[in-house]
């Protein structure tokens, strides 16, 4: 670092610190994410020996205050000898971190982290700000001369929004590349981190039972849902800017989609899987203004314009339910069905796998009743698990069939281990320096590549307005209409079918 003398290169690994810089420290996503996560690690064992946590905001705060503050949500009141221990290696500094003479007492501070003089010092930055300031505060970082690896490694973790369209999701690659190479920039999208979105590849990959089946042969329609039954709350400046387009579709959604429908990458390694994940988005239907009105549903709930920092006559959805093609070998003609919305029925994140009806069914059954595709669930919130529906006679004479179900739970299956918050897995992957869970530069311009035409063609003259809906719906009913256009229908959620831990 530019901020002490360099230390020899000749070190011995074992003594070498790593310091967690967060950005940002006195911010909510701080104290209720990152803070329980480090800590957790921390008890597990999981951290380097060496480990320190630098808190780096503008507010004034002594380090006894800051380690105050993050045992509120990290260890709760009680004063326990965990958390004196961990507490040791919290400190914080009151700086600018757009300002680069202000970042260097910062790099004092991690500069005095090292035990002996020829230590080496790891960083991690993790930009936890808002995104207007993660331009600035990455060149502050450089000017500071903080992303100096002679002195150990370097890697920075950016959190969504990455951009609010294409054009300034290239601008902000550019100006991240300048500083740090792509190996040392960790794009986190916290759903990659939840332990079912990570099952879905074991479930594919690690059993070759699904593998000959997943394709547009045997696979009617992929549904993918991220509700949630919260409104926006004091979101509102931020959200009525960004829209459900920007703030769901265009990362969670989007990633979900690539991991259901990818190819198998020849190892579990980051650029083969996310070289498989980028095909899938490169693949994605661009589609026409025509096609898009078609294909596309959006609402907003009844009182949206009410919420602090919403404009009075705000037209931005809160909900969006949409129609996408994948045009390649293995997904031609087979719909993926995305929805999510605020203020709805129930907070839940689904994969629903529907597979074609039997050509021909044996079986004596009523005119009227139709037998359903057998149905895949992947419940990632909150019922972690996985659901397969198939048909069963029914005992006794005849041949009457009824729906049952073979289902996985986590809570069941691996009762007594706690489900791990994703910033846990993702903070530990950042610092073994894995990126497999982390989106690449190419990946998020190609998600913004599909989302910005949507957005665009709703500001175009004639565009529809959203359909309204209560808090606490579904939606409006005209997201039921897209899929019933197609002879579909949205198939019930875990919690619906009583899928529920």
């Amino acid at each position: 670092m530019t901020t002490t003398a360099g230390p020899n290169l000749a070190h011995d690994a074992g003594s070498d610190a790593t310091a967690l810089v967060i950005l940002g420290a006195s911010g909510n996503l701080a104290h209720q994410k990152l803070g329980p996560a480090i800590f957790s690690l921390y008890r597990k064992g999981r951290l380097p020996d060496n480990v320190h946590v630098v808190g780096v905001a503008r507010n004034a705060m002594t380090d006894d205050a800051f380690r105050h503050w993050l045992q509120e949500s990290s260890a709760g009141d009680a004063a326990t000898a965990e958390w004196d221990e961990f507490a040791a290696r919290l400190c914080y500094v009151a700086a600018d971190v757009t300002d680069p003479a202000s970042l260097a007492e910062a790099g004092r501070r991690v500069a005095d982290l090292a035990e002996y003089p020829d230590s080496k010092i790891n960083c991690l930055f993790y930009l936890a700000l808002a995104p207007g300031l993660y331009e600035p505060a990455i060149a502050a970082l450089a000017a500071a001369g903080l992303t100096d690896e002679s002195y150990g490694w370097r890697r920075i973790v950016v959190e969504k929004p990455f951009g609010s369209n294409l054009a300034t999701a290239r601008r902000l690659n550019a100006q991240v590349h300048q500083v740090f190479r792509e190996e040392q920039v960790f794009r986190i999208d916290h759903y990659l981190g939840k332990e079912t979105v990570q099952n879905l590849l074991v479930f594919r990959f690690a059993n070759a039972i699904f593998e000959p089946v997943w394709n547009r042969n045997y696979i009617d329609q992929v549904q993918i849902t991220v509700a949630e039954d919260v409104l926006v709350g004091d979101r509102g400046e931020y959200y009525d800017q960004a829209g459900v387009l920007r703030d769901m579709f265009q990362n969670h959604l989007l990633q979900l989609l690539s991991l259901i429908a990818m190819d198998p990458p020849y190892a579990f390694e980051a650029d083969a899987l996310r070289n498989e994940k980028a095909k899938v988005l490169r693949s994605v239907r661009r589609m026409s203004l025509r096609e898009l009105h078609r294909s596309l549903v959006i609402g907003q709930y009844d009182g949206y314009h009410l919420e602090p920092g919403v404009g009075p006559g705000s037209q931005t959805p809160t909900y969006a339910a949409l129609r996408l093609y994948i045009d390649n070998w293995r997904w031609q003609g087979v719909p993926f069905y995305l929805r999510s919305g605020k203020g709805l029925a129930r907070k839940s994140t689904e994969m629903l796998v529907q597979f074609h009806s039997p050509p021909h069914m044996l079986f004596p059954v009523p005119d009227e009743v139709a037998i359903p595709g057998n149905t895949l669930s992947i419940c990632i919130q909150p019922n972690e698990g996985m659901r397969l529906e198939f048909q069963s006679k029914v005992p006794d004479a005849g041949l009457q069939m009824k729906t049952v179900d073979l289902e996985f739970h986590y809570h069941d299956d691996f009762a007594g281990i706690d489900i791990p918050d994703a910033y846990e897995r993702l903070l530990l992957d950042v610092i073994a320096g894995d990126a497999a869970l982390f989106t690449r530069n190419d990946e998020i311009e190609l998600a913004w590549s599909i989302i910005d035409p949507i957005i665009d063609s709703l500001d175009l003259p004639g565009a529809p307005a959203p359909y309204r809906y209560l808090p606490g719906m579904s939606g409006p009913p005209h997201g039921e209409e897209l899929l019933e256009a197609d002879g579909r229908r949205w198939l019930p959620g875990c919690a619906e079918v009583g899928y529920v831990v």
